[in-house]
């Protein structure tokens, strides 16, 4: 049985928690972020490994694959707090969902796209970067992935 991308690294959530907590960060800090956010239903705090894209002025965005498979996003449909450990420093923020139908969401995908290739094989579609992303393309990764912008706060110190 063939096992997911996200599956895999789900498995290893602990694992780049740890290192991403650790001083051995820079081994991953340049793809992954720690998430910190409350639970809208349970109140719950979780801390997840998640990739982001620097996308400049102090904001991120964060990718979920295999969206419908996935929960945590959902708490950022409405602008929400948020905590991060990004590149070994700790920054608070606001996170927001885009929503999939959005040109905003379609201008994030196609430039996650650009900056990362490989991201075409993970959500399942032959991205020409000549052409970009076309319009059945766009549906698809709307129906597949969510995306997370997170304005951060100004940096103390």
């Amino acid at each position: 049985m063939a096992v997911s991308v996200d599956a895999f690294f789900t498995r290893l959530n602990p694992v780049m928690r740890a290192i991403l907590q650790s001083p051995l960060h820079p081994l991953l800090s340049r793809w992954l972020l720690l998430l910190t956010f409350t639970g809208r239903q349970s109140g719950r705090r979780f801390t997840i490994p998640v990739g982001y894209q620097l996308e400049g002025d102090g904001v991120l965005t964060v990718t979920a694959s295999e969206a419908p498979k996935k929960q945590w996003w959902k708490n950022h449909r409405e602008r929400a707090p948020v905590e991060i450990l990004l590149r070994g420093e700790k920054r608070t923020g606001t996170a927001r969902l885009l929503d999939p139908g959005s040109e905003e969401f379609r201008d994030c995908a196609e430039q996650t796209l650009r900056r990362v290739p490989a991201m075409a094989r993970v959500w399942d579609i032959d991205f020409d970067r000549e052409r970009g992303l076309t319009d059945v393309q766009a549906a698809t990764l709307a129906e597949g992935i969510a995306a997370v912008r997170v304005q951060l706060d100004p940096a103390l110190g």
